[in-house]
């Protein structure tokens, strides 16, 4: 697997920007991303979806309901009639290779939502010649697996099913479980919680370094989770606040040992 997107020269923690930094922009917009990367973040987090001719839009949800007040799905539109959707602030819905084109010394954390957008996002990774520094991921592993077929040695992240088998292999102190589960991905991505069930503990975060893996964990906008966090040895936060997770990197690095 290509390591570009976890490089040596960039070592952990890491901050990922989720959809940009939307403060005053539209999420995942060319703007939000503008704004994240002027904050000084190396990693952006996006989603992306397929316009009804195969191209692969960045955008969350399948509908534009949200984002645009347009109860219809992305699918069903056109390119050419999605980069005139008003999104607000005088931004559009962009295609993921302009994306990756306008930030080309940015690394991207690309979600695929939807089965027909996994060739697009896997040709718009290509074209832009960004294959060394995208993780592509999925809650479903079949797309996670198409994606890794269609572009060899490409950064990917543990699936739904993945992180559930994560989680016995951490129940079970299993070592040589965990290093199993993970052999094809880079990083383990989860949350907190799901519902009541605590995912993230110390012996999961133990085990999947001991497999030679990052934890990343989503999505955190708190500064003092942040710290408790950083401080248990996750290798990534995932948030809204770039901002405010980079003044934390940076207050860590000012005094390692507060």
């Amino acid at each position: 697997m290509r390591q570009g997107f976890l490089p040596a020269q960039l070592p952990p923690p890491r901050a990922l920007a989720h959809r940009g930094l939307a403060l005053e922009a539209p999420e995942n917009s060319m703007v939000a991303f503008a704004a994240a990367v002027a904050e000084g973040a190396d990693y952006l987090e996006t989603d992306v979806h397929a316009s009804r001719d195969g191209i692969a839009v960045v955008s969350h949800d399948p509908t534009l309901e949200r984002t645009a007040g347009l109860d219809v799905e992305v699918r069903s539109f056109l390119w050419s009639e999605l980069r005139d959707v008003d999104l607000g602030d005088d931004q559009t819905i962009p295609r993921l290779d302009d994306v990756l084109r306008a930030f080309p010394d940015t690394r991207f954390n690309i979600d695929l939502k939807s089965d027909d957008v996994v060739e697009p996002a896997v040709h718009a990774v290509r074209s832009a010649g960004a294959v060394d520094r995208v993780l592509l991921t999925s809650f479903d592993e079949g797309r996670r697996r198409r994606a890794a077929a269609l572009l060899p040695g490409v950064a990917t992240s543990a699936s739904r099913s993945t992180v559930i088998r994560a989680i016995i292999a951490s129940l079970l102190g299993s070592s040589a479980l965990m290093r199993f589960v993970l052999r094809n991905v880079v990083a383990l991505q989860v949350p907190l919680r799901h519902g009541p069930i605590r995912v993230l503990t110390p012996r999961m975060i133990r085990l999947v370094h001991k497999a030679g893996r990052e934890v990343h964990v989503w999505t955190i906008n708190d500064a003092r989770v942040m710290h408790k966090l950083l401080d248990s040895g996750v290798d990534g936060i995932v948030t809204d606040r770039i901002d405010r997770a980079l003044e934390v990197l940076r207050e860590r690095r000012a005094h390692p040992s507060a």
